[in-house]
């Protein structure tokens, strides 16, 4: 029964390790989609990297959710 137990926490400790690899893969490629949708909109607004404050950026951000809101992207 002993040994039983040992291979369950075993099994789960693995499962945990490839549940946190998991969500840190889909953590990364959340991070790289919000870096490429960022560096989009920055080019195609023709903003200058250098002229963006933090309040600019969320002035900018929250302006783009607002005409997302009315204009939504298809699917």
């Amino acid at each position: 029964m002993i040994g039983g137990i040992v291979m369950s926490q075993s099994n789960l400790e693995k499962q945990e390790a490839k549940l946190k690899a998991l969500n840190q893969k889909i953590k990364d490629e959340k991070n790289k989609i919000e870096q490429r949708l960022g560096k989009q909109i920055i080019s195609q607004a023709n903003l200058d990297y250098a002229n963006l404050s933090n309040d600019q950026i969320k002035l900018l951000a929250k302006q783009f959710s607002e005409f997302l809101k009315v204009n939504p992207v298809d699917h």
